[in-house]
């Protein structure tokens, strides 16, 4: 898995703990090794995890070893990047995208 720095990776075991029971929002990278926009949108998440600490918990999750959150949420391209809020997802985006825009589509959630 391409690892944003300063982002928490997740698995199927640690999902529901560290996502679906967080206080914050939280917004899940569902990556893999094999894909170029994952590691394009790894710098971006790494800043906005320092950024916006105190407002939005930012995880990643590698689709390939972990198979049963991946088809939970039907999770079919990557990277998609999934917002839960009290456990719940309210949103999803697909593509690797710049800073700016990225805040922009995260603005309604935080």
């Amino acid at each position: 898995m391409i690892k944003a720095a300063g982002v928490d990776e997740v698995t199927d075991s640690t999902f529901d703990a560290e996502v679906r029971e967080a206080g914050l929002p939280v917004l899940v990278e569902f990556t893999a090794d094999w894909c170029p926009p994952c590691r394009q949108i790894a710098p971006v998440l790494s800043a906005l995890a320092v950024e916006l600490a105190d407002r939005l918990k930012i995880v990643q999750l590698d689709v390939d070893m972990n198979p049963e959150t991946t088809a939970k949420y039907g999770v079919l391209s990557m990277p998609t990047l999934m917002v839960f809020r009290a456990g719940e997802p309210v949103k999803a985006m697909v593509g690797a995208r710049p800073r700016r825009r990225l805040l922009q589509e995260l603005e309604d959630v935080l």
